[in-house]
């Protein structure tokens, strides 16, 4: 079943995701794959894209890791609540260290073409996570 493949490369993916393991990257990512990213004009491509993107989420949270905690499949595509915890330790969408912690839900949906993620919209609670962080008011 298509579905139960995708979930499996979920579960590898999110190990690909906390390492930022160039060879999961290879194996995961199709090389013309799109990830539209909140904030970004352009979506990122490949697999290069993919580890530029988890290079900016360390930049600001070096300790970041990903729990997948819900997955819903059906056909090629996959929906996943994600939750990011970190610690801010470096400049993050240019704003300094705080050394708080930040704990930030994200849903994603992922496209898969033979085994393989071909296409992510991402949606991170990004406000959510500035305002962890002091960047944004809670009110």
């Amino acid at each position: 079943m298509l579905f139960e493949t995708n979930k499996h490369q979920m579960h590898r993916f999110t190990e690909f995701i906390n390492t930022a393991s160039e060879k999961l990257a290879v194996e995961l990512i199709a090389p013309d794959a799109i990830f539209f990213v909140p904030g970004q004009a352009e979506p990122m491509r490949g697999p290069a894209g993919y580890l530029a993107i988890i290079g900016m989420m360390r930049s600001g949270f070096p300790d970041i890791k990903w729990t997948l905690e819900e997955m819903v499949a059906e056909g090629d595509k996959v929906a996943v609540r994600f939750i990011m915890r970190g610690t801010h330790l470096g400049t993050f969408y240019g704003f300094p260290p705080t050394t708080k912690t930040i704990q930030v839900q994200a849903m994603n949906f992922y496209r898969f073409s033979g085994g393989q993620i071909v296409e992510e919209f991402g949606q991170p609670d990004m406000l959510g996570l500035l305002q962890q962080i002091g960047a944004a008011p809670t009110a």
